[in-house]
């Protein structure tokens, strides 16, 4: 393994054993800068826990995760190099966003200013005077998120940073954190919303009872997944494409609306063989199964902690 760049997030054979419960089990796997990877994992597999080692706030059993080569209590100016949001905002509930993130500012020494630059970068301007009393949780999350970017940091931390955003919300988020990526950023997003995170991901790390199950770029994860890439065709010849593409070793599976799914042949070799066959064809396409199809696929059976 080449050595990690200093923006890059590093996990090492990371573990963490709670008397019978093994929540992170010999885990590995790098974040790449300049690029969204979106942590995935079914509900106990390890990957809040494994923030938490990352950011100091839980002690590994074994292993280390790191920052290029530090960690994070090793850092020496934390607040302008990591950003995190473990939760939705907590604030004091007559305190406005603005002076909660002003408070934020004084103790990292970072001037008042910033505190409005923030508040425009995550929309909540014309919120910036309302106490946080009145705040819905979307509005927290984007108090959270502008909280983390204070320090202008090189890498940003989300765990489950969409709840409580409309759609609106939503996109703006996903806007916001691929612009963060595009300038150089690191940038780890924990999610369940898997259609948003194939929507926002570079990169997917996934995750099941601790373990690492598949690490990659989105689209070769996708590739990779059994069945996640299938041609569908239509022709009024039907059988008499289903006995060519036999012939190359093709499956075909009839559908409801009169089409044809190919597995095990490319779009290229199924018109091949539809030429050769003198089939007339009507439609043509891939279709590339979506990140939820082969999250499941890969997780089946795997969702528990041991």
């Amino acid at each position: 393994m080449s050595a990690p760049g200093t923006d890059e997030i590093v996990v090492e054979h990371l573990t963490k054993q709670y008397k019978r419960l093994r929540a992170v089990d010999d885990l590995s796997f790098r974040v790449r800068s300049g690029r969204v990877t979106g942590f995935l994992g079914p509900n106990g597999a390890g990957k809040t826990t494994t923030l938490r080692m990352l950011l100091g706030l839980v002690t590994p059993t074994a292993g280390v995760a790191t920052f290029g080569d530090k960690k994070y209590i090793d850092l020496p100016d934390p607040v302008r190099e990591v950003g995190a949001v473990l939760e939705a905002s907590s604030a004091n509930r007559g305190r406005t966003g603005r002076n909660h993130l002003r408070m934020i500012c004084r103790a990292a020494g970072l001037p008042d200013t910033r505190a409005d630059e923030v508040l425009e970068i995550v929309g909540l301007t014309p919120a910036a005077n309302r106490k946080f009393k009145g705040y819905s949780l979307g509005m927290k999350q984007r108090l959270g998120i502008g909280a983390a970017l204070l320090g202008d940091p090189r890498v940003l931390i989300l765990d489950e940073p969409a709840n409580g955003l409309d759609p609106e919300g939503i996109r703006w988020m996903r806007d916001l954190l691929k612009a963060l990526a595009t300038e150089g950023r690191t940038v780890l997003v924990s999610s369940h919303l898997l259609g948003e995170m194939q929507l926002l991901a570079d990169d997917v790390v996934i995750v099941a009872a601790g373990k690492l199950i598949r690490q990659g770029p989105v689209d070769q994860v996708l590739g990779d997944g059994s069945g996640s890439v299938q041609v569908r065709v239509r022709t009024p010849q039907a059988e008499l494409l289903t006995t060519a593409l036999a012939e190359i070793a093709a499956t075909v599976t009839p559908t409801t609306d009169g089409a044809l799914l190919v597995h095990g042949a490319e779009a290229a070799a199924v018109g091949h063989a539809a030429f050769t066959a003198g089939v007339e064809l009507h439609e043509l396409v891939v279709e590339r199964g979506d990140l939820e199809q082969v999250f499941l696929q890969l997780t089946a059976g795997k969702a528990g902690i041991r």
